[in-house]
């Protein structure tokens, strides 16, 4: 659809960058993925909407967060349906659940830790809760630090929460899109924080005395400390700045005391009185370039069987141009050298696992993924085909992604009966009847080995149209203002159904900036009208917009997508 909320008056051309936009996401998720040779990206779990953050419990159980207040468990590498708690966030902009960290003693106390936006947006907030299993036991929640309060701002949240070797807690939180924040110590935005387990000021902060905040700062002039890592062994801390407009950092937070120079200085400063990042990266198209730094790890996992000389390199990811590069450490001197490229997009964390491998989350395929070394020429499968669902009369399709010396042959089979002349990585059935229902795998193979995918199931369902989504407020054309709030409407139909109830509608927004995105205030689900709220503060380039979205779904699953 042609309609976008612009804002107003000097921003009315926004309409013509939304084409560029869209081809340019276009070319990024369709690139190769490129890789060191014998390294694969592998689908660890999907359908995981707004990932924000993710952590390995000590027992080696993964936990993902998704920004609208659901606490996932990967187990033994499957996504357990019921989420460990659903917290009542306040999700617009950038605020939602942004961090997860375990206690030191998790074996025997079970105590996870917490940050996420309270409901009413009045400020972001870390608590410690008691797990029972995969679930957090009803009730057990302990506030340990409400943070200062918001603004209406919904950006620069920060959200990182690591424990250190010293068992204390290191806590990344942003300025709220107010730059003062950060060189005012006696608020808690824009710093680098360290407390005890339970909030309190710990020994050995740098400023003893004055207002509780000075006391639990540890570094100060951060602008949004969206992630940061501790390495194992030394405990050196590494924290990722998200940038402005021109400078993206890795900043050493070892010793604390230090003034990163945020809002004067971005990037490295000639002003004595500021510390200089150990890393920077320009904004700009290409590898080694970006928008925004959203994870960073040391790899220095107990055991690995990727090649030695990745050992003690320090991986850091970027949102916008879907790469990994690698940092080799020298004191205080850090070369940089590209990883990967054209990786699952909109990346945010990476991760070491206790498996030795790397790990990252993608927003634009809401997935976990993890990066395995063969050291084989055998194919290893990357992306399992999935299982689906199908009305009787539509097309099914099966696909696979594997990796492996050249070339690959692929045999489709059903029920491990091989199908004539399903030999390409996607299998396609053009009209499905009762009779297709089943299991359907396929088998990789060359000249080095093979390899066989895992069940796909294939559900047929009656015949069934597809419903139709329509937005029917904000009209073409329509603008805003910081402030404003804006009314939507919607409709759904049906050609068997008819007009679709409330329950059937999903509605969310997005916000455009230069070439990348954020995430837009909520709108609410389940209803056929409703407004959301533009903030009066925040990003204020005019080369910004919002879009809506509505997806509709019918009774059974068909969805139809459209958008301002």
């Amino acid at each position: 659809m042609s309609k976008v909320l612009h804002k107003s008056q000097s921003t009315i051309n926004a309409l013509s960058l939304v084409f560029t936009i869209a081809s340019l996401f276009a070319s990024v998720y369709s690139d190769a993925q490129t890789y060191p040779t014998g390294f694969q990206q592998v689908l660890v779990a999907n359908g995981i909407s707004n990932p924000t953050v993710m952590e390995f419990a000590p027992d080696g159980r993964l936990f993902v967060a998704q920004q609208t207040g659901a606490l996932r468990i990967i187990e033994n590498g499957t996504l357990l349906a019921t989420p460990a708690i659903t917290l009542s966030v306040n999700s617009s902009g950038e605020r939602g659940l942004l961090g997860i960290a375990f206690d030191p003693n998790f074996a025997t106390n079970h105590f996870i830790y917490l940050y996420y936006t309270l409901s009413s947006a009045s400020n972001n907030r870390i608590s410690r809760f008691t797990m029972n299993g995969n679930t957090i036991i009803a009730g057990s929640e302990s506030v340990v630090l409400n943070l200062d309060p918001l603004s209406s701002a919904t950006n620069h949240n920060g959200g990182t929460i690591q424990f250190g070797p010293d068992g204390k807690l290191y806590v990344g939180v942003g300025e709220n899109a107010n730059s003062a924040n950060s060189q005012n110590l006696d608020t808690y935005l824009g710093k680098i924080l360290r407390i005890n387990s339970d909030g309190s000021v710990p020994s050995g902060n740098p400023f003893t005395t004055g207002t509780a905040q000075r006391q639990r700062v540890w570094e100060y002039g951060m602008r949004n400390p969206y992630t940061l890592s501790i390495q194992p062994g030394t405990g050196r801390i590494f924290v990722n700045d998200v940038g402005e407009n021109t400078w993206e950092e890795v900043n050493d937070c070892t010793t604390g005391g230090k003034n990163y120079g945020w809002p004067t200085a971005e990037g490295v400063s000639n002003n004595p009185a500021f510390a200089n990042p150990i890393y920077t990266y320009m904004h700009g198209s290409g590898i080694g370039f970006g928008c925004a730094i959203t994870g960073g790890t040391f790899f220095n996992p107990t055991s690995s069987n990727y090649p030695s000389q990745y050992t003690g390199r320090y991986f850091f990811l970027d949102f916008c141009n879907n790469w990994i590069d690698m940092l080799t450490l020298s004191g205080t001197t850090a070369t940089r050298t590209n990883f990967a490229s054209s990786i699952a997009g909109s990346p945010v964390g990476i991760t070491t696992g206790p498996d030795g491998n790397l790990y990252f989350l993608s927003r634009a395929n809401s997935a976990v993924y993890k990066i395995t070394f063969t050291g084989s020429n055998a194919p290893v499968i990357t992306t399992q085909p999935q299982s689906i669902s199908v009305a009787e009369g539509n097309a099914a399709s099966f696909s696979v992604t594997a990796n492996g010396l050249q070339p690959l042959s692929y045999q489709w089979r059903k029920n491990t009966n091989n199908i004539s002349g399903a030999t390409n990585s996607t299998y396609t059935i053009p009209v499905v009847s009762p009779g297709d229902a089943g299991n359907y795998s396929v088998v990789v193979s060359n000249s080095a080995g093979s390899a066989t995918s895992n069940n796909a199931v294939l559900t047929v369902t009656s015949p069934n149209q597809l419903p139709t989504a329509t937005i029917n407020t904000p009209g073409a054309g329509a603008t805003y203002a910081g402030g404003d709030v804006i009314n939507f409407s919607g409709t759904g139909t049906d050609p068997e159904q008819g007009n679709l109830p409330a329950s059937a509608f999903e509605w969310y927004v997005i916000f455009h900036h230069d070439a990348h995105t954020h995430p837009g205030p909520t709108a609410p689900d389940g209803v056929t009208s409703g407004s959301f709220s533009i903030p009066n503060s925040g990003e204020a380039s005019t080369n910004v917009f919002y879009r809506l979205y509505l997806v509709v779904t019918d009774a059974q699953g068909a969805r139809d997508t459209t958008f301002t």
